[in-house]
């Protein structure tokens, strides 16, 4: 591995499959497949539940669809998709907008590998945002009705499902609190942070790493300008945070970061 963590990469493939971006063609494939590989996968630890039995493991293994590549730029799914799997990221990054009703784009989150996608259609059945890849991804697909019977007899499982739909809601708080408390300087801050720490937890250096949306999307994401983020990253350099080069960051006192 680098120095300069990035989020996982994709491994070419030989052949590029149809976008996923209807959930009827994702659960047609994850009922006729040979079984998903969770136990040798590196984003297992966040993805999955621990203390699982062996046989436990087979089952789940066999109720998920093998990965799927979804191009840069590509939809997984889009708002108003009816809601029949949710999906785990393998290796990549996405992320999740809604459309105000003038057109706008807003960014609503970044997921990134071992993040689970799709929560948002279990209310009402469908998808209430699009979730687009923001670099080659690939993603394991869960049929969630598979996933509720599983859920039924396996209570490791069911408590996992739980606690991702709890960090849905406690994600979802913190954004209010990012839009609705904090100045242009500590929304940056703090996004800055909160990835140092993910890519932390994902074995990646929390102070060096490739940012894979731009400054417009963080922007959006933060509720501010594209101008003002590019302000907030100049003025964090001049005053020896960080190092920006590009989408290339590199924080240089990350307890000052916190201060702020």
């Amino acid at each position: 591995m680098s120095d300069v963590a990035e989020y996982p990469e994709t491994m070419p493939v030989g052949h590029v499959p149809a976008p996923v971006s209807r959930d009827t063609a994702a659960f047609t494939a994850a009922t006729a497949h040979p079984g998903a590989q969770c136990s040798s996968c590196a984003m297992q630890s966040l993805c999955m539940p621990q203390g699982l039995t062996a046989a436990e493991m087979e089952r789940m293994e066999a109720l998920i669809c093998p990965s799927r590549t979804i191009r840069n730029g590509e939809t997984l799914y889009r708002a108003g998709d009816s809601f029949q799997s949710i999906y785990a990221v393998r290796a990549g990054s996405f992320k999740t907008i809604v459309m105000h009703r003038d057109g706008r784009e807003q960014v609503t989150g970044f997921h990134l590998a071992g993040d689970v996608l799709g929560l948002d259609g279990v209310c009402s059945g469908k998808h209430s945002c699009d979730a687009i890849a923001i670099e080659d991804s690939k993603v394991c697909i869960i049929p969630f009705h598979l996933l509720e019977a599983m859920c039924r007899e396996v209570k490791a499982l069911q408590q996992h499902v739980h606690r991702m739909m709890g960090n849905e809601i406690v994600r979802e708080a913190r954004l209010m609190m990012l839009l609705g408390t904090m100045s242009a300087d500590q929304r940056v801050a703090a996004f800055l942070l909160n990835l140092s720490g993910r890519l932390k937890t994902r074995g990646y250096s929390p102070a060096e790493f490739h940012l894979r949306m731009t400054r417009e999307e963080i922007g959006s994401y933060l509720g501010m300008k594209l101008e003002t983020v590019s302000r907030m990253f100049s003025r964090f350099q001049k005053d020896g945070l960080v190092d920006t080069h590009g989408k290339q960051i590199r924080i240089l006192d990350i307890d000052a970061l916190a201060r702020i």
